[in-house]
């Protein structure tokens, strides 16, 4: 608790321009300066830096770039291997886990300690790890690094503590489980093959025990070559060659039969009876030929052979299809008995898995689906109906359906608008699905204490919105917006929304949404402003068109005639855009060279549409091309239903729209909005006569205030949506470039227009790419009657404020340091029937700063944060209270003012990766955490804090990435993770009939340990592979007590006892032996050369 108490005695105020204090002194909480009249200001603050901590909570969408896949059959969860290095964990909805390998190598295979609680992945640096799923948070307990081979393919039978680890040279590996250490036991290629075989067989791509006898490991080589091994003999059972590569192999549960899919689009079956030919070849999509050959097929990349009691086999396998089918999509193919069905996908198939009742491979499978992970999606197969229909995903795997181009997060929804938008959104839900369950049904969760409404908003390439509920860390799917059935579908030959944005003419560029009164604002990256109000009706309704023209080129001269009709425009000087009130847009528009002019980049369908309930959209601006120059991207727009009024800006300047009225209101380069006050003192005529560089101007005298005018390290309004590398130069290198002084941000509020204003009045204030904040007076007519008739007047004051960078965001706070909320109208449905006795009237509801606390007296702060500094003045006064340079050497990317702890606080995330947190009003550093390398512009579009100390990104193209930079939060989410492992009674193997067991092997007697354990097989060679302890923590510790998991972690603690030191020296021994044994082989050879050479042929 600290308390801020600044009195303010009657010093000399700052000038318009900004005197309002030396940048030098901004680097902590800023010194007081100015104000008119004595004034005290007593805040509270309540916030410390103990109140932040930094860390991920839960990540959402589709795993980006697969590559492995993996079931547990009796704890019912899945993994998802990425190329990233990351690892998805999912169970029933709500277990839902992401882990990271450090060395972000990509994962290559996943394996599950059945029932154990720990995973295995083999990773694409040769690296073994073992996660411990025991804990609500993953970690890994042990690592194994092979130094000298490749890894190919991993198995580890079912209640095995052995892992059989096939490489690229052919060779198979074991690893202990528990203690993470190679066995001494090597099955080389060169003994696994005939030592008359002259070509190497090629990498391990199989590994399987038969399900006759543990003790027979069946070996599947890259050219064809197929090995059963005897491992308690040590020799080979039996060798198949066949001509064909191998991708996969699959046993019969009885182990007499085993499957193998190949390269040609073939599947063999193999009986063990009679090993030197095929017992059955078969090509499932290969035809024959009228010249009786059968057609050439693609590979077929995995198959699996499954049995079930109740009918056929199943073969289940993806690939295979015949070349000549050019443009097929890819497929699946389940066949049952005789009968084939080949399911298509939307994208390339990476892997996939039946799911069967038994863990056991030794007995009838009974599978009943089939998990398919796909290159964008997860898909689930329900393989007892005979239609085999999907399941119904109930993850949110379907982000990315159309690529995300921005973001919105808001943790305070009021508590109906979940279950109103999720009851329309069901009503367009797909239908078809299978009715069972959904078999990934693993893990507990329960609904945390410590839940409130929060929605997530996604806008699309598509033009699409999707409105999620986030609530209790989970992500559900609730309603979806298609903002192009607005516009009429461009014609083939027309294109000319193509010639401003090629593919994606809708794409959604930033939302507002006010939830108390439900209107949603949408801009478009064709210059377009859609406003949607809420209704549960549909309703037949004529989309109002308004185009504007805000385009200004120094040159141009509004001529009286464009000005007469409109009395706002009077007093505009020579850069002012032009107005256009509901034209109609048709290609006619257009001067006697071609040039367009005049007209909109899409057209708004002009007929009565019937809109079903939901958002329906009311208001569609568009900006228009001017003299052949597409419309420059909006790049701010702020929206406020008490008022009535819509504002946007772009990098010509500001437009006011009253969208009760269906007028616009205002409509200025931001030029003109300075009047007299232009704080660069520009000229008016032509800048480009007395061009002048000032690109060395960054650090200028007080009373200029510092302009920063060098940008090569700050995106500009436009750039920022492309690429950091572009420089800020190409757009704001000099001053004479003035009409590119972009409109950054917007904000309507109540607030103090002039310094003379005794009474707050709704104000606009506006924030540009130059540092500058502009504010714009209004008065608007308070009676309902009135309020749609009568015009709302805006006049702008001059009022001119300054900082550093690029403007980001406003806020206002009352004089007691409490967040004083923009005025709002209450929702209410213009589609519902009349009621006669309660008339709809607009419910507006207001918080001006003179009535939320009259005891401190009148006035406000004005928290303002650019790109490099944040400051906080006090209004009317216009002068500065507090000033915090927020970086020097990088450049705020997004900055919010937000509730922690029933607290507010000003966070920044910035380019370099920071993430800060400024307390208020005297923005003192609370928290500052280098958080992530900023790697891409997606993070830097889709980045947005909220209130409760959370923050998302798009951490890839098809996850949203939520953190939390809240200590309470992060001290409450283990309560709000879900479990991934459930205690579960493995099943009991079932009873093997008296002959079976006397006749199908002595499967049970068979001791891996005796064969594996250092005292059979001995120590492997400490250069092969280096075991690395992990990570697991405390809790990992002490969660993991029984079991194979148990043992991992009292195995690590041993070693770490033990210390590294003697391993070093053991790995340097080897090293050494290594090397001795070379140089003694090259010797024998030497001398076996020379043996009987005489002395002459030397």
């Amino acid at each position: 608790m600290k308390k801020f108490r600044k009195v303010l005695d009657g010093l000399t105020t700052s000038s318009p321009g900004g005197t309002i204090g030396s940048p030098s002194c901004g680097s902590a909480a800023g010194t007081p300066t100015a104000a008119p009249t004595p004034k005290e200001i007593d805040v509270q603050e309540t916030l410390v830096s103990e109140n932040f901590q930094l860390c991920k909570t839960v990540r959402h969408g589709f795993p980006y770039q697969p590559t492995a896949l993996a079931f547990d059959p009796v704890q019912k969860i899945l993994a998802i291997g990425s190329r990233s290095g990351g690892v998805r964990i999912l169970g029933r909805p709500g277990v839902d886990c992401y882990c990271q390998h450090e060395s972000g190598a990509a994962v290559l295979q996943l394996q599950f300690l059945i029932n154990e609680g720990a995973l295995v992945t083999a990773c694409a640096d040769d690296t073994l790890h073992l996660w411990n799923l025991r804990q609500r948070r993953p970690a890994v307990l042990h690592s194994l690094k092979f130094n000298r081979e490749r890894i190919t393919f991993c198995h580890l039978p079912f209640q095995s503590k052995w892992l059989y680890v096939g490489t690229e040279r052919g060779n198979t590996h074991i690893v202990n489980i528990e203690s993470f250490i190679l066995s001494g036991y090597v099955i080389m290629w060169n003994k696994a093959i005939e030592l008359s075989t002259k070509t190497h067989p090629g990498p391990v791509v199989h590994l399987s025990d038969s399900p006759k006898d543990e003790g027979k490991l069946l070996i599947g080589f890259e050219s064809g070559t197929i090995v059963q091994w005897d491992l308690r003999a040590k020799k080979a059972d039996f060798r198949i060659y066949y001509d064909e590569a191998i991708h996969s192999v699959s046993w019969h549960h009885e182990g007499k039969q085993f499957m193998c899919s190949h390269s040609d689009g073939s599947l063999t079956l193999w009986n063990l009876r009679n090993t030197t030919r095929p017992f059955q070849v078969t090509f499932p999509h290969g035809k024959i030929q009228k010249d009786g050959r059968k057609e050439s097929c693609k590979p077929i990349l995995k198959v699996e052979y499954k049995t079930s009691r109740s009918s056929e086999p199943f073969v289940i396998f993806s690939g295979g299809l015949s070349y000549d089918k050019a443009g097929r999509r890819p497929t699946l193919t389940i066949m049952h008995g005789k009968a084939i069905t080949v399911l298509e996908m939307d994208y390339p198939i990476v892997e996939f898995m039946v799911l069967c009742e038994t863990p056991y491979n030794n007995e009838v499978q009974e599978p009943y689906a089939v998990v398919v992970l796909l290159e964008k999606d997860l898909i689930v197969v329900d393989l007892t109906q005979s239609n085999f229909p999907v399941f119904e995903n109930p993850y949110p795997m379907d982000i990315h359906e159309s690529p995300v181009t921005c973001t919105a997060y808001f943790a305070d929804c009021p508590p109906d608008i979940i279950p109103i938008l999720y009851s329309i959104g069901a009503k367009h839900k797909k239908t078809g699905y299978s009715q069972k369950e959904w078999p990934i049904s693993g893990g507990t969760w329960t609904l945390g204490s410590h839940t409130y409404p929060e929605i997530i908003i996604t806008g699309h390439a598509d033009g699409s919105i999707k409105f999620w509920d986030a609530s209790a860390i989970t992500l559900q799917m609730l309603y979806k917006l298609k903002t192009s059935k607005v516009f009429e579908k461009p014609k083939p030959g027309e294109g000319r929304a193509a010639e401003l944005v090629e593919e994606d003419p809708f794409a959604v560029q930033m939302v507002s949404w006010c939830p108390q009164s439900r209107i949603f604002c949408v801009v478009g990256i064709s210059a377009h402003i859609i406003l949607y109000r809420f209704s549960k009706y549909d309703a037949n309704t004529q989309i109002v068109s308004l185009e504007v023209r805000l385009q200004c080129e120094s040159e141009d001269v509004i001529s009286p005639s464009e000005n007469e009709n409109n009395p706002c425009f009077s007093e505009q000087g020579s850069h002012s855009p032009q107005p256009h009130h509901q034209h109609p847009a048709s290609p006619g528009n257009r001067t006697p060279e071609g040039i367009k002019d005049s007209i909109p980049c899409l057209k708004v369908k002009d007929r009565v549409v019937r809109v079903p309930p939901g958002y329906q959209s009311e208001l569609v601006i568009q900006l228009l091309w001017v003299d052949g120059e597409p419309p420059q991207q909006i790049t701010s727009l702020d929206i406020n239903s008490a008022y009535g009024l819509l504002a946007f800006g772009n990098c010509n300047g500001v437009a006011v729209v009253d969208y009760l009225q269906k007028t616009i209101l205002l409509c200025m380069s931001t030029l003109d909005l300075y009047g007299a006050a232009d704080p660069y003192q520009r000229l008016t005529r032509s800048p480009r006569r007395n061009r002048q560089s000032t690109s060395g101007l960054t650090e200028l005298t007080d009373n200029q205030q510092s302009i920063d005018m060098e940008r090569s390290k700050s995106p500009t309004s436009e750039s920022r949506e492309n690429s950091f590398s572009r420089s800020r130069s190409s757009s704001v290198s000099s001053i004479d470039r003035d009409t590119k002084e972009a409109v950054t941000t917007l904000q309507f509020g109540e607030s103090y227009g002039r310094k003379s204003d005794a009474l707050p009045t709704p104000c606009l204030w506006v924030g540009t790419s130059l540092g500058v904040v502009l504010l714009i007076p209004m008065s608007i007519p308070t009676d309902q009657e009135e309020r749609m008739e009568e015009p709302v007047t805006i006049g702008p004051s001059g009022a001119v404020l300054m900082l550093k960078g690029s403007v980001l965001r406003f806020a206002f706070l009352d004089l007691v340091g409490a967040l004083i909320q923009s005025p709002y109208e209450v929702w209410r449905d213009l589609n519902a029937p009349e009621d006669p006795d309660r008339p709809r009237r607009r419910k507006l509801v207001h918080f001006s700063p003179s009535s939320s606390q009259d005891a401190c007296g009148d006035g406000h702060l004005a928290v303002v944060c650019s790109e490099r500094q944040a400051k906080v003045f006090l209004m009317p006064s216009q002068s500065c209270l507090f000033v915090h340079n927020i970086t020097e050497s990088s450049f705020v990317l997004r900055a919010d003012v937000v509730s922690v702890c029933n607290s507010v606080c000003l966070a920044c995330f910035c380019a370099n990766g920071h993430v800060m947190t400024l307390s208020l009003p005297s923005l003192r550093p609370l928290m500052d955490v280098n958080y992530l390398p900023l790697t891409d512009m997606r993070i830097a579009r889709t980045f947005c804090f909220t209130n409760g100390g959370q923050a998302l990104y798009l951490s890839s193209p098809t996850e949203i990435q939520r953190i939390t930079y809240s200590q309470e939060m992060c001290d409450n989410l283990q309560e709000m993770l879900g479990e991934l492992f459930t205690p579960i009674e493995t099943p009991e193997a079932q009873n093997r009939g008296f002959l079976k067991g006397f006749f199908g092997g002595n499967a049970h007697t068979f001791d891996r340990e005796e064969l594996f354990g250092e005292a059979a097989a001995g120590k492997a060679s400490r250069s092969l592979a280096q075991h690395i302890p992990g990570q697991g923590g405390v809790e990992g510790m002490k969660v993991a007590a029984s079991g194979a998991v148990g043992e991992l972690a009292r195995a690590r603690i041993a070693l770490d006892e033990r210390g590294q030191r003697l391993g070093e020296l053991e790995e340097r021994t080897a090293l050494m032996m290594t090397s001795a044994e070379t140089f003694s082989k090259h010797a024998h050879e030497l001398m076996l050369k020379c043996k009987d050479k005489k002395w002459y042929q030397f």
